[in-house]
């Protein structure tokens, strides 16, 4: 039975949590740092959590219909997931999936007054957590309650998947991400949320993929992420994970920084951009070789990036992007933007790859294809979640016990 409480335990974040000026969280993919963003998120208004991986079709997309713009000439080809942590116009924008995240669990914490605050509280009131006869034990448990709660109202509010973010300091860990994932459905279960509307968020280190690749096998769906080389992609295909998430923009900003990757060079030699390359020899290599996975491009800056990548299954879009996409007319044969579908399963089977890409990839030649980009921004983002993760931990462990326990 759950513990009463005298006050709500997110009370006491919220007033931590303000004090170091948290303003938004960091729901969909985005990397620490966090932007500071201003949002609300209201009991008597349903705005939510927005972006993540979707398993409805492109064509059953929740955007607008029957306008003639730009924004429904995309969602034609590619499924356009909004890149935010709430919206303040569900109307315009409303949400196919979500993601639940350490991120997302400091945010509702931080505010006064949410409609995903009662799934905070109820785990921090659960008897089950508090009867832990340990610290670390007592807080892992709350986590774990928080997250799927939340979760759990989440799939309540979106027609697509909910992905659920596994905790990041497990991601050089095969067996700690499995029992993690385990112990995560298990408490969905409890809750009756049926398997087919989740997904298990997993870094891309080969110890993620080889646990993504187990949990596939048991029917459980996962979603790769901190994807920055074709050996990740590769790997994660191989793998048969459900969902694989590229971040475009961010290969972009590492090359414009720095030199010494040799995929990123021989994109840029070639004319192209490396974070739309990557995608581009991704979902060929998927569709070209049968490969179940479902192709996520994120971290899209502009809406030439949109274009270039029409086709792919999932594009996380930020929202002032699809702002111009909403108040632009589609024209047709326009001269700056061609409404063309550029990636194509048959297209994909013309492209070439060489026979040092179509290996069966293993723990050591993933670690020897990695070059410096997909290094670097694999460890900043898992090291990111993972400070997340333990901020949360920390936060829960400052109001535990209740004044009545």
């Amino acid at each position: 039975m759950a513990l009463s409480l005298q006050s709500p335990p997110c009370a006491t974040l919220s007033a931590s949590i303000q004090k170091g000026r948290l303003k938004t969280l960091a729901a969909g993919f985005s990397v620490t740092p966090l932007p500071a963003v201003n949002f609300s998120l209201r009991r008597s208004i349903p705005r939510i959590l927005a972006s993540a991986s979707s398993s409805s079709s492109p064509s059953s997309s929740s955007l607008e219909a029957g306008e003639n713009n730009e924004l429904n000439a995309v969602s034609a080809f590619s499924e356009i997931v909004p890149d935010t942590v709430v919206f303040d116009d569900f109307e315009r924008f409303p949400p196919t999936a979500a993601t639940v995240s350490s991120a997302l669990l400091l945010g509702i914490c931080g505010l006064p007054d949410t409609i995903f605050r009662n799934a905070v509280d109820m785990a921090l009131a659960d008897s089950s957590c508090a009867g832990l006869e340990t610290t670390e034990s007592r807080l892992s448990c709350f986590f774990n309650k928080a997250i799927v709660n939340v979760g759990g109202d989440l799939v309540k509010l979106v027609p697509g998947r909910v992905s659920t973010e596994v905790d990041a300091r497990l991601a050089y860990d095969t067996n700690g991400i499995i029992r993690k994932v385990h112990d995560l459905l298990r408490l969905y279960n409890e809750i009756d949320v049926p398997h087919e509307r989740l997904l298990f968020k997993i870094p891309a280190t080969w110890q993620g993929i080889e646990a993504a690749r187990l949990l596939e096998s048991e029917g459980i769906q996962t979603h790769i992420t901190f994807v920055y080389s074709f050996a990740q992609a590769a790997a994660a295909a191989q793998a048969g994970a459900s969902v694989i998430q590229i971040f475009v923009g961010r290969l972009r900003d590492w090359a414009r920084n720095h030199s010494g990757d040799t995929e990123i060079e021989s994109a840029i030699k070639s004319g192209e951009d490396p974070g739309l390359a990557l995608v581009k020899r991704s979902y060929n290599y998927i569709h070209k070789y049968g490969y179940k996975s479902k192709l996520m491009a994120a971290a899209v800056r502009n809406k030439q990036d949109l274009f270039s990548l029409l086709g792919v299954d999932y594009v996380i879009a930020p929202l002032k992007v699809l702002q111009s996409l909403k108040d632009s007319p589609a024209i047709p044969d326009d001269e700056k933007y061609s409404f063309v579908r550029k990636l194509t399963p048959e297209t994909a089977t013309h492209y070439h790859f060489t026979n040092k890409e179509l290996i069966k990839w293993d723990q050591l030649s993933l670690a020897s294809a990695m070059g410096p980009a997909s290094v670097e921004l694999l460890s900043a983002g898992v090291e990111g979640y993972a400070n997340q993760a333990k901020r949360v931990e920390e936060l829960f462990g400052k109001i535990w016990p209740p004044p009545n326990v």
